[in-house]
């Protein structure tokens, strides 16, 4: 009933089923990043997520039941390609996190990284195979509909942001009283920055990485 192996059935007979569940499973994995891939080849091609459902199964050159058997819609998919591109943000920041040693240090590594796989107006990053658009373009179309699914997709990057300031408070850095709180605003604050870089047309005006990250590092010093 509840799918568990039956303890009286043959070893030989779990095995075998053990195998083509695992084949089953591999093969899905393949259907689902080829369609990932045909989504992000577009996105290379047009520069934004204005594709159609159909140009996926064509570009992937799987059929549209396929499709199907793996997302409810495009708004599954959109959700599969932010989580993707959420993924390789998080390295990235990692990776610029680590090459610095002191606290401060680690923290305006973060926040300028965050910026830039937010900010519409940086040159768009290759990563693997296909280039990623900000992780905000994805958020903005997401966060209304599916705020929990977004909210659980940006969980490694605010963990991430906690880690950072729960040591630069330990080495006596930062007095900070509420960790969470204070990760959750240097978060919207990047995020906000991003929103109002896009509607200001003059290049003179937008608030650069290093401007926001002197904006949180104020709010930290008090």
């Amino acid at each position: 009933m509840n799918g568990a192996p039956d303890v009286n059935e043959p070893a030989w007979r779990q095995r075998a089923v053990s195998r083509s569940l695992t084949a089953a499973r591999s093969r899905a994995e393949e259907r689902v990043q080829r369609f990932l891939d045909a989504a992000f080849a577009l996105i290379d091609e047009k520069g934004s997520t204005d594709f159609t459902i159909q140009e996926v199964i064509d570009r992937s050159q799987q059929s549209l039941r396929a499709f199907y058997q793996h997302f409810d819609g495009k708004d599954e998919l959109f959700l599969a390609l932010f989580e993707e591109t959420v993924g390789e943000a998080t390295d990235d920041i990692r990776a610029a996190v680590d090459g610095e040693s002191k606290p401060i240090a680690r923290l305006r590594a973060f926040v300028i990284s965050l910026h830039g796989w937010c900010d519409p107006f940086e040159r768009q990053r290759k990563r693997g195979s296909h280039n990623r658009l900000p992780i905000m373009d994805f958020m903005l179309r997401l966060a209304a509909d599916h705020p929990d699914r977004v909210t659980a997709a940006v969980a490694p990057v605010s963990t991430l942001l906690v880690q950072l300031l729960e040591e630069a408070v330990a080495a006596g850095a930062i007095e900070v009283t509420d960790i969470r709180h204070t990760a959750a605003l240097i978060q919207q604050t990047v995020y906000s920055s991003w929103l109002g870089d896009r509607l200001v047309h003059n290049p003179r005006a937008r608030a650069t990485a290093e401007e926001t990250w002197e904006f949180c590092l104020r709010g930290l010093s008090g």
